[in-house]
């Protein structure tokens, strides 16, 4: 655990150290450490800590970890899960329509 970094958050729960290196985002490899330094640095919504972390960046795109930052924001925040709003969903960055798609053949290499 980083010296610089409180052994407690702000509820005032203690941190175990093996917790620090629990991961928590698989894509980004982003650790329960690194999503409590960020809280401990001020981020409280979901969208903060992504920014900060890169947590739900990844290839999933945040299926595998959103739930999980949601209860740790919760757990630190005391505020329940369910006023803790998801990551912003966002389409890929250039569109394809469905007939590009389903022209594309298993043989074609694009």
């Amino acid at each position: 655990m980083d010296n610089m970094l409180k052994d407690s958050v702000a509820c005032g729960c203690e941190i175990q150290s093996e917790d620090w290196d629990l991961i928590i985002c698989r894509c980004e490899e982003v650790t329960r450490g690194d999503i409590l330094r960020a809280i401990n640095e001020g981020a409280t919504t979901v969208e903060e800590i992504k920014r900060r972390t890169r947590a739900g960046m990844g290839l999933c795109q945040s299926k595998t970890c959103c739930r999980s930052v949601q209860k740790i924001i919760a757990e630190v925040t005391g505020q329940p899960v369910s006023n803790i709003p998801p990551f912003t969903s966002r389409p890929p960055a250039r569109p394809v329509s469905i007939a590009v798609l389903a022209s594309l053949s298993e043989e074609d290499p694009q």
